[in-house]
């Protein structure tokens, strides 16, 4: 079984998953967040291809620790998820991940026009990676 985690932004929602053994995370892809009912669809559809035990998203949070207007947006689009999965959700505190994404893929001498089709998919497994790493394994 795998973890699923999800970058929810305004435009794109960034999707990685884990290993099975829940030691590594690979970004997968990123998916249209409008319209919600297709981005439904293809979770859906990758849930159970992937055998997914657990939805990690993640949550925007200041640097003071408290929650902002993304963070808000964030728990609507949890509450959604909810109402139309069974698979359990955890929230995580995604703090920097998109901006650790960017400086990952300027390293790699990634175009700035490709560097927007993979940030939300890698800051997805950014994020991923600091829950698995965090499960002591």
């Amino acid at each position: 079984m795998r973890i699923l985690a999800l970058d929810h932004g305004t435009k794109r929602i960034g999707i990685a998953l884990s290993d099975e053994l829940k030691m590594i995370a690979q970004p997968i892809e990123f998916v249209p967040a409008e319209p919600m009912a297709a981005f439904l669809a293809r979770l859906k559809q990758l849930l159970s291809e992937k055998e997914v035990e657990l939805i990690l998203v993640g949550v925007p949070r200041n640097m003071n620790g408290s929650y902002g207007p993304a963070a808000l947006k964030v728990e609507e689009f949890v509450a959604a998820l909810r109402a139309t999965v069974t698979i359990p959700i955890k929230t995580w505190d995604e703090r920097l991940t998109s901006a650790q994404a960017n400086r990952y893929l300027i390293e790699g001498n990634v175009r700035r026009e490709k560097r927007k089709e993979k940030v939300d998919k890698m800051a997805a497994a950014i994020l991923l990676q600091s829950y698995l790493d965090s499960l002591g394994a």
